[in-house]
């Protein structure tokens, strides 16, 4: 079995959910890196997870660990790094309110899929359920398309390499504060056949229940100079633009964890969520027409060259170009030069 390290971020003590990762044998996973943040614990209180509180990160060998913001959900990239650093074969990541089910089990980095190939915004939602649901960061103003609710039907299965593998999660799934606010209820998806976007079909994905394999690993920073509602959000267009490059797109596939999301303000949540009502059809857009390289050389490059694109569009500020750097600096450096 390949080995697997998961990472986490917190900022309370172990949850219920975390406490059923740590029960899954070592073969499913094989470490679970828990980062906490100024307002988490200073320790943990479960010996088989590697706990690294605020103090801890400081001790990191780590360009980012003291450049990254305190509060943000974009401290989780420490924890990527230190996954990385532990040469795992893929890297899981989800939240402290996602639990396992009796379905999750490790994927392949080869899997049988059926290819989304029209191009523009597909809702991927609705290969999995029938219920009028989006994910998070799927354009509002197009819940009146009716392309949003009758998505074009996938090609026949094949055989394809997917780095980038996003699972669904029943319960509380991940979905925006307009959502929550008009239609909050229990969802659970039906079992389907995963689904792959080709280059050019936009879907966002998220950080609660998502694979990377090596060729994907550049790509799973999170930027810090946006809301904690956004970071995942916009990492996964960047991360969808230069998959693209290597003509390969992200697979999104049944729900395997069961949320039981943690208590939200929601009010807050929408407001964290504005900027991407207002821009993310413009940042698909402006990344849409960016000319990246071909291959998988080129991913760390292609990785600043969106940022780049997206600071010179006002979407960031130049100080995640900084970032950035800093991110690529540090997996260069685990990674051996």
């Amino acid at each position: 079995m390949p080995k697997v390290v998961a990472v986490i971020t917190t900022i309370q003590p172990s949850t219920p959910s975390v406490l059923k990762w740590v029960h899954k044998p070592e073969d499913q996973l094989a470490k679970l890196i828990v980062i906490g943040d100024r307002k988490g614990p200073d320790h943990y209180d479960l010996a088989e997870v590697d706990f690294y509180s605020m103090q801890d990160q400081k001790q990191l060998p780590y360009e980012l660990c003291t450049r990254l913001p305190v509060d943000h959900y974009a401290r989780k990239n420490i924890g990527y790094l230190i996954a990385y650093s532990q040469q795992p074969d893929v890297i899981y990541e989800t939240d402290d309110d996602n639990a396992p089910t009796a379905d999750w089990d490790v994927v392949a980095l080869q899997r049988e899929v059926a290819n989304i190939d029209q191009p523009g915004w597909c809702n991927v939602y609705r290969y999995f359920s029938l219920e009028r649901i989006w994910p998070r960061g799927f354009p509002l103003t197009l819940l009146a398309d009716d392309q949003t609710w009758n998505p074009p039907p996938p090609g026949s299965p094949q055989t394809a390499t997917c780095p980038i593998q996003q699972g669904l999660a029943n319960g509380s799934p991940d979905v925006d504060a307009v959502w929550r606010i008009a239609c909050d209820r229990p969802i659970t998806f039906a079992k389907r056949s995963p689904v792959r976007l080709m280059p050019g079909v936009w879907c966002p994905f998220n950080s609660q229940n998502t694979w990377w394999f090596a060729q994907a690993w550049p790509l799973m920073y999170l930027p810090s100079h946006c809301t904690m509602r956004m970071t995942d959000i916009w990492r996964s267009f960047v991360a969808q633009r230069c998959l693209w490059a290597m003509d390969m797109g992200v697979l999104f596939q049944n729900a395997d964890v069961m949320q039981q999301r943690n208590i939200h303000n929601l009010v807050s949540d929408l407001e964290g969520e504005l900027p991407g009502y207002r821009q993310n059809a413009a940042i698909v857009k402006r990344l849409s027409s960016l000319t990246l390289a071909g291959g998988d050389h080129a991913v760390g490059d292609n990785l600043l060259a969106c940022y780049q694109c997206l600071v010179d569009g006002g979407y960031f500020p130049p100080a995640e170009l900084s970032l950035v750097k800093a991110w690529l600096s540090d997996l260069s450096a685990v990674r051996g030069g």
